[in-house]
């Protein structure tokens, strides 16, 4: 059976890229009777499935998947129009006992269990790249590099939600899931040699489970530029201009910047003009495709402004439990602050002898939460706190012995 790497050709010693998927251009599936075909197909396919999806972020307000790929050797590879067809939980049940290869599976994995999908086991070349010492793990690179294959990645910021999708986004978008399969064996492969099959394992199980989102408090804090921004009149101000930005985002289902960018609302709130005629001035407010006026932006200039001083927000945002942030450990707590220096250098050590990421040895969260709290038992605390058994071997030692060499006064 011919296998993706088997499409390796040079000329002048440069790889030429994929350009077509084996067997050409697949047919975009959109109707319920060509999805029973598929996932019959699919069904009666070898080895693992490899999928992938691709959204339209940047270009519309919902993040959900505007096409859904899946690759199985024996079987092809199948493209399916998840706004057609937005139940594909029959093809989920019908997969669920395989293996699913995915690349940067936490990107898909919300969108494909939106959709019905949710895999029993999953295989993450993104991850397992960078548990394997890859400094740069994106699948164009890791294809080359373990494959000899390139990649075109130039459809790779397309807006998804266009109708009909042009033949050349099918064929790259086809090609993606494509090269998974063997990608995934090089990579099993490589993880066995390094003995880290059952870190891997731990990772992937982990990645598998789609954890909800909560919502951030504030959420038009994170507007860009915003921390320019010190006094509560004006905030109030931001805070009125994002509301009005983000109902026309919603409503029209565009990605809120091609509504107004964060520059925009920026100028504005620190102009504050009070007039149309000075609001005139702030340009990038009133677009074609949205159909917002000056007279809208006003009015949501003008509820910051008169606002009552009871209700202005705070000048600093809402605080999150848990440790301060490290730069002000030092002032608030020395032994805290020499315990996260001696566990920083030792776990910088452990990462360059396994090749792997500090981040992926502790989260951030984990580091912090444990130094600062300084609990008795680190490795019943780091499981509380979601470290994998991996992880709580080869790190828990290392910060048990930072606290007792710096232990609290």
């Amino acid at each position: 059976m011919a296998r993706a790497r088997d499409r390796r050709i040079e000329v002048n010693g440069e790889l030429t890229p994929l350009l077509a998927p084996t067997g050409g251009t697949p047919p975009l599936v959109d109707k319920e009777d060509d999805l029973r075909d598929a996932i019959v197909r699919l069904s009666e396919g070898e080895g693992p499935v490899a999928l992938d999806a691709e959204r339209a972020s940047g270009f519309r307000y919902a993040n959900r998947d505007y096409l859904v790929q899946a690759h199985r050797r024996g079987a092809g590879t199948v493209l399916i129009d998840p706004i057609a067809l937005p139940d594909l939980s029959e093809l989920g049940a019908a997969l669920a006992g395989e293996e699913w290869v995915l690349h940067a599976a936490a990107e898909d994995l919300p969108g494909l269990a939106d959709l019905g999908m949710r895999p029993e086991r999953l295989f993450d070349t993104e991850l397992a790249g960078r548990l394997l010492g890859y400094r740069r793990t994106s699948l164009g690179t890791l294809v080359a590099e373990l494959l000899g294959l390139r990649l075109a990645k130039e459809h790779s910021a397309a807006d998804w939600s266009t109708r009909p999708l042009p033949n050349a986004w099918l064929d790259y978008a086809a090609l993606d899931v494509e090269v998974l399969p063997d990608l995934r064996d090089a990579l099993a492969i490589a993880l066995d040699k390094a003995g880290k099959s059952e870190i891997a394992a731990q990772e992937f199980d982990a990645m598998r489970v789609v954890r909800t989102v909560v919502p951030r408090p504030d959420p038009w804090r994170r507007t860009s530029g915003s921390h320019q921004i010190r006094d509560a009149r004006r905030l109030a101000v931001l805070r009125s201009l994002w509301n009005a930005r983000d109902a026309v985002a919603r409503k029209l289902d565009l990605a809120p910047g091609r509504v107004a960018t964060d520059d925009t609302l920026i100028r504005a709130t620190v102009a504050m003009p009070g007039t149309i005629g000075q609001l005139r001035r702030i340009k990038g407010l009133v677009r074609a495709n949205t159909g917002t006026t000056l007279d809208y932006w006003m009015r949501a200039i003008d509820e910051g402004r008169q606002l009552p001083k009871s209700q202005l927000p705070p000048v600093r945002g809402p605080h999150r439990a848990g440790p301060p942030p490290t730069r002000l450990w030092k002032q608030r707590s020395e032994a805290a602050a020499k315990r996260l220096a001696q566990a920083r250098d030792a776990i910088a050590e452990v990462s360059r002898k396994q090749s792997i990421p500090v981040d992926y040895l502790v989260t951030p969260a984990i580091l912090r939460q444990i130094l600062w709290e300084a609990p008795g038992d680190v490795d019943a605390a780091m499981n509380q706190a979601g470290a994998r058994p991996w992880q709580r071997d080869l790190i828990a030692p290392l910060l048990t012995a930072a606290i007792a060499h710096h232990p609290n006064p």
